[in-house]
């Protein structure tokens, strides 16, 4: 609002450049464009509103553990459920908290090592896709194509995997992720989350640990690499994974663009 030649009114006798393709079709937001993409998993595998809110469920018992988490308050299944829908099948708590915060990433070569006075973390594999803009083209979206990818590069499995750290802007593009870096198949992420304790932080794959940006707020996906590193180094505090963890994939995006890293202790 102090900026008004910055941002079109809401209201406009012409649509033109982005919102061309957007617009017309009431699809306003990125809320509409991942719900046409959960609506299918609803339709066509079966996803279920309880499977979905897992993701949420997870974020925000991992997020009570972490100190610099944005929301602070525990969340039920029936408060879930009795949520307003914000575009189904996506209700207010499959969507992520804005909040203001910094990351910052140090990358250096191999042969520097020895400068670095912290545990170094090795990116295993890296990979990312960008698909069409417009989100009326692509049959999938571009988590598919980029999860595929990662494993080309490497010589490690999903079974080597010890935390995940997949980005939800909204609830369902995390269990999109899991299909897409094949840990389960495609239609079966629903099934996989079920219960939540698969995912949980003393389950088989614990996702989100640090509350994701359902939780812990929107980092535009750097939160992911932060917390796969601080699991790495075993600094996770009361959020801490069991077992010494030592690869771990930190991923973000999902829409028409997508990237991940294979992270590894080593």
């Amino acid at each position: 609002m102090s900026r008004p030649e910055e941002y079109p009114p809401l209201r406009r006798d012409r649509v033109d450049g982005y919102s061309q393709w957007l617009t017309p079709f009431n699809a306003y937001s990125a809320a509409n464009w991942t719900a046409q993409y959960a609506m299918r998993h609803v339709k066509r595998f079966g996803l279920t509103r309880e499977q979905l809110a897992q993701i949420a469920l997870t974020d925000r018992a991992n997020a009570l553990l972490n100190p610099r988490a944005l929301v602070r308050e525990p969340l039920t299944m029936e408060q879930y459920l009795a949520a307003r829908m914000i575009s189904t099948p996506l209700c207010l708590y499959d969507c992520d908290r804005y909040t203001d915060a910094s990351t910052v990433l140090i990358v250096s070569a191999g042969d520097a090592i020895d400068e670095v006075a912290c545990t170094p973390i090795r990116i295993a594999a890296m990979t990312g896709t960008v698909e069409r803009h417009s989100w009326d083209q692509a049959e999938w979206m571009a988590c598919y194509p980029t999860g595929a990818d990662l494993w080309k590069s490497t010589d490690y499995k999903p079974t080597d995997v010890d935390t995940v750290q997949l980005y939800d802007g909204f609830s369902f593009q995390a269990i999109a992720w899991l299909e897409a870096l094949g840990f389960c198949a495609v239609g079966e992420g629903g099934r996989f989350v079920e219960g939540g304790k698969r995912i949980a932080l003393d389950g088989e794959l614990p996702l989100n640990t640090f509350g994701g940006q359902l939780g812990a707020g929107r980092l535009h996906g750097f939160g992911f690499a932060h917390e796969a590193v601080v699991q790495l180094r075993g600094l996770g505090g009361k959020r801490q994974i069991a077992g010494d963890p030592a690869v771990a994939i930190a991923a973000s995006g999902g829409g028409p663009l997508a990237t991940a890293l294979l992270l590894a202790r080593d």
